[in-house]
């Protein structure tokens, strides 16, 4: 492919060493950096993405602006995330074509809130991100929860954490994370990517997975109030606490600082209709929000 029909200038090992390079740089491990250097990967993470022209993109761990460079002239607006002092000055260079429609927040992306975006004036509707594995899972999970304006996460993330993401009831991976993913998003499509795609290259196999925000529902198909979506998560937490264990020994030893739950536990699984003798790993989306509810009018 000729460098000018690339969805990204820097999506090769030559093109990323060069621009490190010039600004004195080497890769951090401590900060997840391997930098992606295929660009049939930009192209697929585009298109799964569905990047539009009036989308306005939310990035985290930009690095050097690989995706990011392939992003701008798709998009209305690109605002990235990253904590690497020595990053923004790269910015700056590689995305130099784009600065009027690309804004740059230095912060820790897990202390990043709404009220952060708002003063950037940023009001994302989608995240595209070639996420650092160590935050990936929290990252995901905490914007679509605290960001209303995301409709959708395109992410580079570890195979292993896609496959909790993605986990059914029953297998290994399902656990409170899944659960708990599963109250703000669906799957909507996922792709693999292997070691040798990156600079350098990681110890573990990776895939790019979107979510679709779609609100959890109950049975009737109302959608959950905040209290019940927060319940769900805290019922799912419980459930997990000792996967091996019961629901009704598991939910014991989570509650064991909170009295006036645990005291209630028999009544919140009969209201539920759920048996105490079943393992979390057991239970769909469902059981876990009549759980919510019968957490939430136990206790009231």
């Amino acid at each position: 492919m000729a460098n000018d029909a690339r969805f990204s200038p820097y999506s090769t090992p030559s093109a990323t060493r060069e621009v490190l390079e010039r600004h004195g740089l080497y890769t951090k491990y401590g900060l997840g950096q391997n930098f992606l250097v295929n660009d049939d990967v930009i192209r697929k993470i585009i298109e799964l993405a569905d990047v539009c022209a009036d989308d306005r993109i939310l990035e985290v761990g930009p690095g050097i602006g690989t995706l990011t460079a392939a992003l701008l002239p798709r998009a209305q607006h690109v605002t990235a995330i990253e904590k690497d002092h020595d990053l923004p000055a790269v910015l700056r260079d590689t995305l130099a074509p784009w600065l009027d429609r690309f804004t740059l927040l230095e912060m820790d992306a897990l202390e990043c809130t709404a009220d952060h975006l708002a003063l950037a004036d940023a009001r994302p509707n989608k995240l595209v991100s070639n996420l650092p594995y160590a935050v990936a899972a929290t990252v995901v999970l905490d914007y679509l929860q605290r960001l209303d304006s995301l409709e959708s996460a395109t992410v580079m993330v570890q195979k292993e954490v896609a496959d909790r993401m993605t986990a059914q009831p029953g297998t290994k991976a399902y656990g409170a994370y899944t659960v708990k993913l599963s109250l703000y998003a669906r799957p909507a499509g996922r792709f693999p990517v292997a070691p040798g795609n990156f600079f350098p290259p990681p110890h573990v196999e990776s895939a790019v997975l979107r979510l679709d925000r779609h609100p959890a529902c109950d049975e009737q198909g109302a959608p959950l109030a905040v209290a019940e979506l927060e319940a769900a998560c805290l019922m799912a937490d419980a459930a997990f606490a000792t996967r091996r264990k019961t629901l009704a020994n598991s939910c014991k030893t989570f509650f064991a600082n909170r009295p006036d739950v645990q005291e209630r536990l028999p009544e919140i699984f009969a209201q539920a209709a759920i048996d105490p003798r079943r393992r979390g790993e057991t239970l769909t989306q469902q059981d876990f929000i009549r759980l919510s509810r019968a957490l939430l009018i136990q206790t009231a």
